[in-house]
């Protein structure tokens, strides 16, 4: 299994017979190389969205498009974009769990916003979610844009994952002292990976809070376009 970041949330995670692309926002995005694009998104078979804000679905419907690739994710925002935008899309709700190419994706709780834009001003998108991901012998939580929430002690006991994508970088979502705090007491990662930093000034720009508040636990800070063997 290999995980590939794409700089702020944006991962490329190739697991079972899936290659998922969760929260593919590059173009515009600071973090993201230029010229990069056609190797980060080589061979895609799945769009994985947590919400509709702008820096995680960016590409998402050109991607769909060009790749000819289903977009997964909270039935409201991915029903409208059926019927609006004319793609392929798998919707589905918390609790819910789909098959993306032997992978086991479960739709777990956020707690942020979710919204896309419109003439007016933001639209409703549908909750915020994050995901549960069992392939290749682990289990992946994508935390999604979130705070700590009390939520996370079921789903640890439940889940079980043992390879933790969390949000860090504060501001708009749990910082990396908030990030460890979830961490520890919620769960038993053997692996944590931030994201959801560094992209902008007001955002965390290292993980050694993260580090240091969870000893014994593998943290790595991941490089943009870097894969990680998992």
């Amino acid at each position: 299994m290999n995980l590939t970041w794409l700089g702020h949330s944006a991962f490329r995670l190739e697991i079972e017979q899936a290659v998922i692309l969760i929260d593919p926002w590059m173009t515009g995005n600071p973090a993201f190389p230029d010229g990069a694009r056609d190797d980060a998104v080589r061979g895609a078979t799945h769009i994985l969205l947590t919400h509709g804000h702008g820096d995680h679905s960016g590409d998402t419907l050109a991607l769909a498009r060009d790749l000819k690739i289903p977009v997964v994710g909270i039935f409201d925002l991915i029903s409208h974009w059926q019927d609006s935008e004319g793609i392929d899309g798998i919707g589905f709700n918390k609790g819910g769990t789909v098959d993306l190419g032997g992978a086991q994706v479960t739709m777990v709780n956020a707690t942020h916003s979710s919204s896309i834009a419109g003439p007016n001003g933001p639209v409703y998108a549908g909750h915020e979610s994050g995901y549960m991901i069992a392939g290749d012998g682990h289990v992946i939580y994508v935390s999604g844009d979130t705070d700590i929430m009390a939520d996370m002690e079921w789903m640890g006991d439940l889940h079980k994952p043992d390879i933790g994508i969390l949000c860090a970088g504060g501001h708009f979502t749990m910082d990396m002292t908030r990030a460890a705090y979830a961490a520890k007491r919620y769960f038993d990662f053997k692996t944590v990976i931030p994201c959801h930093y560094k992209t902008f000034p007001a955002l965390d720009q290292d993980a050694s809070a993260l580090i240091a508040g969870l000893p014994g636990v593998q943290v790595i800070e991941p490089e943009v376009m870097k894969a990680i063997k998992l």
